[in-house]
């Protein structure tokens, strides 16, 4: 079995299809799953997946309609 590989920032953010301030945003307010690299941060997709499908990308903050381009 080989190890899940660590991807980026511009990665992960294509992943999901969100822009990369996003990424960060999510990362400080909502708990996306990510790991600090030196300066970089670091990510594996299923974590992402997960935290997805358990809701963690949902808008619950009420500062209006979610915008799947923010």
């Amino acid at each position: 079995m080989t190890a899940e590989p660590w991807v980026s920032v511009d990665q992960i953010a294509e992943h999901l299809g969100v822009t990369r301030d996003s990424i960060y945003r999510w990362i400080g307010r909502k708990g996306l799953p990510a790991h600090r690299v030196g300066r970089l941060w670091k990510f594996q997709l299923s974590e992402v997946d997960e935290w997805v499908r358990a809701g963690g990308a949902d808008d619950t903050t009420g500062n209006g309609p979610p915008n799947a381009a923010s």
